[in-house]
């Protein structure tokens, strides 16, 4: 079934350009703003606004106050943007049990790869390589102990990503206070403290190939490098990358 009236769940520069993408599409757009963004641009460019209650960061991840608003103004489906509750699985499903579509993955696969651990186990049972890591959620010891194997390690969170509740640790090191500061971390950013190690790649690239499908057909965009990264996030992003082979290139 076409959108007619889509909601934007989120702000700035990405809302502005859903809503021109929405209005060369012939569908309605309907901007959500915090009390401190009623003069923001997204508002003005889209045919329809909604105040949210609040102001700042924690409006834009009302799960409650967002999926109301796109009731009360009459949407059938709701763009996320990107960041805030845009891989929020919770929020998917909220949208699905009102009605409303998620432009994005369906809640389930939200979850699934919201959980690295069970993004592994489907990894491994589709033949994808993974590097070697802890099954489970890790206890101290069990990461010591395959620190002790493996010599250097990630301790990693089982949920969120972002680069936050990870930590690269080698022997010699505190495994202790390391493990304790991504607990924490893991805990705070993503309400799960859970963490796994895996074994470190040494002077490893990052490339990333993006896809995307609409339930039919999948495409892909090519490959980007985002190597250069700080505190084990992103800063830039390099495409088509430099580092790799025109094999490589193929095989991925």
């Amino acid at each position: 079934m076409p959108v007619e009236k889509l909601l934007i769940a989120n702000r700035g520069e990405i809302a502005i350009r859903i809503a021109r993408a929405a209005g060369d599409l012939g569908i309605t757009s309907v901007a959500i703003f915090s009390s401190d963004d009623h003069l923001s641009l997204h508002r003005q460019v889209s045919d329809e606004s909604v105040g949210l209650e609040g102001g700042g960061v924690a409006a834009y991840l009302d799960i409650d106050g967002i999926v109301a608003s796109a009731v009360s103004s009459g949407c059938d489906a709701v763009h996320p943007g990107y960041g805030f509750l845009a891989e929020n699985a919770d929020f998917a499903s909220a949208l699905e049990a009102e009605g409303i579509t998620f432009v994005g993955p369906l809640s389930e696969q939200l979850a699934l790869f919201g959980d690295k651990l069970s993004a592994r186990n489907l990894a491994t049972r589709l033949d994808v390589p993974v590097v070697a890591a802890t099954s489970g959620a890790a206890t101290l010891g069990e990461v010591e102990a395959f620190l002790a194997e493996h010599g250097a390690i990630m301790v990693k969170a089982v949920a969120g990503g972002g680069g936050r509740g990870m930590r690269e640790l080698r022997q010699g090191q505190d495994a202790a206070t390391i493990f304790e500061r991504c607990q924490s971390e893991a805990q705070s950013a993503f309400g799960n403290g859970d963490l796994y190690a895996e074994k470190l790649i040494e002077a490893a690239r990052h490339i990333e190939v993006q896809i995307i499908g609409d339930g039919s057909s999948v495409a892909h965009f090519g490959e980007r490098e985002c190597t250069l990264q700080r505190q084990n996030q992103k800063i830039i992003e390099v495409a088509p990358s430099p580092s790799i082979s025109t094999e490589t290139r193929q095989l991925l």
